[in-house]
């Protein structure tokens, strides 16, 4: 019979075994070379895209310096109008601002605006670098884009500042009430003197620059013609504290009457009814 069983491969030897081993060797070091390469061309390419970064974050840092524009986290820049000492300047640890002074919005006495503004500030700093930081506070509406579009570095003092807001604004000065406005204010018919009187107080403060004997001639011929009407008209008040004082006896006379009649008023109805 044939013998069919597989033909048997030689054993190998230490010769075969060392040269198998030198092969293997040879292309462990070829991988690791050729890993080597991907690595370092990799490591080249982050920094070159790090050096570019850091170019360009350097150029536009350069950029924004010469503009006077501050970076934003958004990516927008906003530009500077106060030079470098005032933005350098350090404010106080203990510095508040004053919460009672409403927002300038484009409309009414933008001199008015900045004479309140320099008024609360004076009880905190008349320092010229904190008067300009805090004046945009008080901002709002057309004023705050105003404020915003102004060129960089071009505010050095705050009189400078003041100056360039008054005189941008001054036009809208025309929208203030002027004591002329007081002579339109009547006493209505069944209005009682002391809603006429707060009535016209509360438009009187709103006119700056308001003359006292202007405000006294106005309110007294805004009376409505009555006696006591005639009684100052006798009297001739020559004072608005003593126009007050006229003014105060007769609203008391005014607020009695009204008590009484209210206290009447409930005995008629009862009266009304019982007559039914």
């Amino acid at each position: 019979m044939t013998d069919h069983s597989e033909t048997q491969q030689p054993p190998q030897t230490n010769a075969d075994l060392t040269a198998a081993n030198a092969a293997l060797l040879a292309e462990n070091q070829r991988m690791a070379e050729l890993l080597a390469a991907m690595q370092n061309n990799g490591d080249r390419k982050v920094d070159s895209k790090r050096t570019n970064a850091e170019q360009h974050e350097e150029h536009q840092s350069e950029s924004n310096a010469k503009t006077g524009e501050t970076p934003t986290k958004s990516g927008r820049r906003r530009a500077n109008p106060f030079s470098e000492e005032i933005m350098s300047y350090k404010m106080p640890q203990n510095f508040t601002l004053p919460m009672t002074l409403t927002p300038y919005k484009g409309i009414g006495d933008p001199k008015f605006h900045v004479t309140k503004f320099e008024s609360m500030m004076f009880l905190n700093s008349d320092c010229d670098p904190i008067l300009c930081r805090s004046f945009p506070t008080f901002l709002d509406g057309a004023a705050l884009l105003w404020f915003s579009n102004l060129s960089a570095e071009s505010i050095t003092s705050f009189d400078e500042f003041a100056k360039m807001f008054i005189n941008h604004f001054a036009a809208s000065k025309i929208y203030v009430r002027d004591s002329d406005y007081l002579s339109t204010i009547k006493q209505g018919l069944h209005e009682s003197l002391k809603d006429y009187m707060t009535h016209f107080t509360t438009a009187a403060l709103e006119i700056s620059d308001l003359k006292p004997e202007v405000q006294l001639h106005a309110i007294k011929s805004g009376l409505r013609p009555r006696k006591f009407q005639e009684a100052i008209a006798v009297a001739k008040p020559k004072t608005l504290e003593e126009f007050r004082d006229k003014t105060t006896g007769q609203i008391e006379i005014e607020e009695l009457r009204e008590t009484r009649r209210n206290k009447k008023l409930p005995l008629q109805k009862d009266d009304d009814k019982s007559a039914k």
